[in-house]
C-alpha cells in the first residue's frame, strides 16, 4: 500500500519531536512491502525528516493539500495516489480512507498509538477494513 503520514501532531509534536514507535512502525511496514509517503500542510518536511534518519523508508514527500484534496493531488503533483492516509485531522482521512489517529502535541516516553496504528493496517491489509476507533473506510 501507499501509505500517507502527515507531520505535525501526528508524527511530530509542536517541539519536532518523533512520536514513540514511529520508526519502528516505518521499518516493520517498509519490511512487508508499504511504501511510506510523507506530507504535510506546512510545506516539505524533507530536513524534519533527516534530522530524525527517517528517509531510508520514505518513498517521497509531499506539500498536502489543505482543501479540495482529490483535486489538489493533481495540482501539486502527488503521486501515487494514498491507499491509507494516517492523519490528526478527520476530513483528509474521511475523502482518502485510512486512520484518524490522536493529536501529538507534546514529547512523551510512550502514548500507545503507534502500534496500535501499525495492527490497524495489518487488520486493514488482510480484511479492508479494521476496528481501530479512528478507522475511516475508503469512500466509493
Amino acid at each position: 500500500m501507499n501509505i500517507y503520514f502527515d507531520c505535525d501532531y501526528t508524527i511530530l509534536a509542536m517541539d519536532g519531536s518523533l512520536r514513540p514507535g514511529s520508526e519502528e512502525v516505518f521499518g516493520k511496514l517498509v519490511q512487508g512491502g508499504d511504501h511510506i509517503y510523507i506530507w504535510s500542510g506546512v510545506g516539505l518536511r524533507t530536513l524534519d525528516m533527516e534530522r530524525l534518519r527517517l528517509t531510508k523508508y520514505i518513498s517521497g514527500i509531499f506539500v498536502k493539500p489543505l482543501k479540495d484534496f482529490k483535486q489538489e493531488l493533481h495540482h501539486l503533483g502527488i503521486e501515487p495516489w494514498p491507499d491509507f492516509v494516517v492523519d490528526d485531522h478527520r476530513d483528509i482521512v474521511e475523502t482518502f480512507g485510512g486512520i484518524h489517529i490522536e493529536p501529538y502535541y507534546f514529547r512523551s516516553s510512550e502514548d500507545g498509538q503507534m502500534e496500535n496504528l501499525y495492527q490497524a493496517i495489518l487488520e486493514y491489509s488482510r480484511n479492508g477494513t479494521c476496528c481501530h476507533r479512528g478507522f475511516k473506510p475508503t469512500p466509493l
